[in-house]
């Protein structure tokens, strides 16, 4: 499973519209379609690993 999983069913906290989040990898951003609201996104590296 991507992060771009889990921005299905999401809204924007902006505009409120639902399902317009999209991830955009090479700039580490999440934007919304919609409004134009961005975020950047920091993916974790050592994922599922314990510590």
């Amino acid at each position: 499973m991507t992060l771009a999983h889990f921005l299905d069913g999401l809204r924007c906290s902006s505009c409120q519209t639902l399902n317009a989040l999209r991830l955009d990898p090479a700039r580490s951003v999440v934007e919304c379609r919609e409004c134009g609201q961005s975020v950047l996104i920091f993916p974790e590296i050592a994922e599922g690993k314990a510590r």
